[in-house]
């Protein structure tokens, strides 16, 4: 019975590490994306729905200057995951929170994007918390 315990224990190690791994991973991309983002956006690019009336208004060069800049970062974090650091797991829960909140802010600019990055950070937060640095 101890055995088939800690096994099962085993496996979950393995399936939080991994976890973790894919989450360094998706922090990479949605921070590439994020960057190209307000690249875009900084561009003046014509795909972004411009809405007089939200009540958090920024002007769009102001959006992408952010998204530039916390994708920057998010890709950093997320280097720092893939090679295990302790700093980057807490510095990856604290930027992808930080990115839930700016692209719930910025729903009216780019809302199907928004939505799904929304989506992706949870995830990645989700995926940070569900390791326990003592068992790792």
């Amino acid at each position: 019975m101890e055995q088939k315990m800690h096994t099962h224990t085993g496996r979950q190690d393995h399936l939080a590490g991994g976890a973790v791994t894919f989450a360094g991973v998706l922090l990479v991309i949605v921070g590439i994306l994020d960057v190209l983002r307000g690249i875009m956006a900084i561009a003046q690019d014509d795909i972004f729905v411009l809405t007089p009336s939200y009540v958090f208004r920024f002007d769009v060069t102001g959006w992408g200057w952010i998204h530039l800049i916390l994708g920057v970062v998010a890709i950093l974090v997320g280097l720092g995951l893939l090679k295990g650091a302790l700093w980057a797991r807490i510095a990856g829960i604290a930027i992808a929170g930080l990115l839930v909140i700016v692209n719930f802010l910025s729903l009216p600019y780019y809302p199907v994007w928004s939505v799904v990055a929304i989506a992706l950070y949870v995830f990645i937060i989700w995926a940070l918390c569900a390791v326990h640095p003592d068992r790792t």
